[in-house]
């Protein structure tokens, strides 16, 4: 008995089905007709991998429906976008996990990260989709809160067919081409793609899911180590011409050489003299107040531990008294007014010996000196959500001028 030959791939029907997920999608378009399809059936469904190939099992499509072809579509393309395998590689390289059923938890916890408001709205969800519900957790967070959630166990035991691919989880399965085979994406290409999708969530956002509005706004701007941002701002402020320089007999000048009989000073440098000016406005909340102690701290450190070089002022609508550093903990932040730290920047520059660097720690809903003061400015900025309204009444709280070295605190 002759046995029919497998099948081959519906081209038509997939994609047909790109074609409703970018109606529905189209913000998605660039980065959905950019995947190459390859034929594969050791593919349970459909997968992706690092290089930007979409594996598509003939089987599958031929069993589901285009609408649901079409979410998963989104589904697969959305684990490259949101850089799924680099993820999922820093967060095992971090916690030192090894082994398929760990990159298995990854691919689960990344599946949920985009399946908790990614469809609807005109986009399928298909059958079998995991949701953050099905493993007791919260929706709306990010893979890595969610995989530091579950563990893999009897709840989860009806996932073990999930299969995303590499581009989900960075486990290279045998059925894909790795990176010596066709049709890859450099990542210079990559970084393309996801550059045009996130121009185009931010310059129209419309009815985007929030979950994709979050990762346009964060996809070229990453959260950066900001305390080592601070620091390395004042170290720079610090050693900038001017900052900490004095002139000393302790050491003579080599130039004294050359003139018999006179002694000439040398140029030393020393730990740098900050001022650190702390809003205290009733803008700024009790945490807030406390993590500016916390900075207040890692500020003297910076500067070689001298307290004696460092002074706080707090600042609302008027500078209060300076207080000399001794424990951060001790100095009284007193304010709860409203906010203008022209009076914090003279009050700084009028203690003596003068500072060689202030720094800011404020929610920038200030009004700014018009002038730069004589010294290197750092400004620590809490973090402010922009408001927009129609009628250009919403508030947008103004960035710090140029001369300001803004480092943001807490992204």
């Amino acid at each position: 008995m002759n046995q029919e030959p497998p099948r081959s791939l519906d081209l038509d029907k997939l994609y047909a089905a790109r074609l409703q997920a970018v109606r529905a999608r189209p913000f998605l378009a660039t980065a959905l007709f950019a995947l190459h399809v390859v034929e594969s059936r050791a593919v349970p469904t459909m997968g992706v991998d690092r290089y930007w190939r979409c594996y598509v099992s003939p089987h599958f499509v031929d069993r589901t429906p285009v609408e649901e072809l079409a979410g998963v579509w989104v589904h697969e393309v959305s684990h490259l976008l949101r850089d799924h395998h680099g993820r999922s590689d820093r967060y095992a390289r971090a916690n030192a996990l090894t082994g398929a059923a760990e990159r298995l938890r990854m691919n689960i916890a990344a599946d949920c990260e985009i399946n908790d408001d990614v469809f609807g709205d005109g986009l399928t969800r298909p059958t079998g989709a995991v949701l953050p519900h099905h493993l007791d957790v919260k929706s709306g967070e990010l893979m890595e809160d969610y995989l530091r959630q579950f563990r893999l166990g009897s709840r989860t035991d009806f996932l073990a067919w999930l299969d995303c691919g590499s581009g989900a989880d960075g486990l290279e399965r045998p059925w894909e081409l790795g990176p010596d085979g066709a049709d890859g994406l450099t990542a210079q290409e990559q970084d393309g793609i996801r550059f045009r999708v996130a121009e185009g969530i931010n310059g129209r956002p419309g009815n985007t899911p929030k979950s994709w509005k979050r990762w346009a706004e964060e996809a070229f701007h990453p959260p950066q180590p900001w305390r080592d941002l601070l620091g390395a701002a004042l170290r720079a402020a610090a050693s900038g011409s001017g900052a900490g320089e004095d002139y000393s007999y302790g050491r003579p000048s080599r130039r004294s050489t050359s003139l018999p009989g006179i002694v000439l000073p040398s140029l030393r440098r020393r730990p740098p003299r900050v001022a650190i000016v702390v809003d205290t406005s009733g803008s700024v909340s009790d945490a807030e107040l406390g993590s500016a102690l916390l900075e207040v701290a890692a500020i003297s450190r910076a500067v070689g531990g001298r307290r004696d070089l460092v002074s706080v002022l707090p600042c609302d609508a008027a500078a209060h008294l300076v207080h000399p550093l001794c424990t951060g903990e001790g100095i009284p932040l007193l304010g709860g007014g409203g906010t203008d730290l022209r009076s914090g920047f003279a009050r700084a520059l009028r203690t003596r010996p003068a500072p060689d660097v202030i720094v800011v720690l404020t929610d920038g809903q200030t009004p700014w000196p018009a002038a730069p003061p004589p010294c290197r400015t750092v400004v620590g900025l809490f973090p402010r959500p922009r408001r927009y309204s129609e009628d250009g009444s919403g508030r947008i709280p103004r960035r710090p001028p140029p001369w300001a070295r803004v480092v943001d605190i807490g992204k």
